[in-house]
């Protein structure tokens, strides 16, 4: 996966999650749970993107 690949999905994922914060009503505690949770499986996501993580052999990005 390329940088400009990388660099629209971390925009598409902050987008959704800002408008999910501000548009759609929750108790604080839940958003901040699913905020915690976005951010874990984002890095997860980027650390596996660049190799770094090798724990996670399912998930590819790119071609293999």
């Amino acid at each position: 996966m390329d940088l400009i690949s990388l660099v629209v999905v971390l925009i598409v994922v902050g987008l959704l999650l800002w408008m999910v914060n501000n548009y759609i009503p929750m108790e604080a505690r839940i958003k901040q749970i699913l905020n915690i949770v976005v951010i874990i499986a984002v890095v997860l996501w980027l650390l596996s993107a660049f190799g770094i993580l090798s724990g996670l052999p399912r998930i590819h990005v790119g071609r293999p």
